[in-house]
């Protein structure tokens, strides 16, 4: 992952439809940890449209500014953060039925590198990254 939707997310739908690898769930899906409450970024496949767009197709749809913001790579340099967001419900990591919770341990993925980690650590907004 790299991306998570916040509170400001007015739930409109305008992301989802945008993502190449079905990476966002609704506020109705039963897998995201804010059901009912706005739309969820799945860390686990999120691949910030490295090789599908310049940048984030989400962001680039939504109306609502800071809606959509930068998080941490999804990789094993920062396992120990997402396994902490899962427990704390932040993250809902799915659980695969062989290679067991598919935490950046078990699969890493893309992330656009020139985003720098204090654009990440500040959840900066990704609209205004480009």
């Amino acid at each position: 992952m790299s991306v998570m939707i916040t509170d400001a997310c007015i739930n409109c739908d305008a992301c989802a439809s945008e993502c190449p690898v079905s990476a966002i769930l609704s506020d109705s899906d039963e897998k995201n940890p804010f059901e009912g409450e706005r739309f969820y970024v799945k860390p686990e496949t999120c691949v910030e449209c490295v090789g599908h767009a310049d940048s984030p197709r989400c962001a680039d749809a939504c109306p609502t500014e800071g809606s959509i913001v930068w998080d941490m790579p999804y990789t094993d340099e920062f396992n120990d953060y997402y396994v902490a967001g899962h427990e704390k419900g932040t993250y809902k990591i799915r659980e695969h039925k062989t290679k067991g919770m598919m935490f950046p341990a078990v699969k890493s993925m893309e992330f656009m590198a020139e985003i720098g980690m204090d654009a990440r650590k500040s959840h900066a907004n990704v609209a205004g990254s480009f």
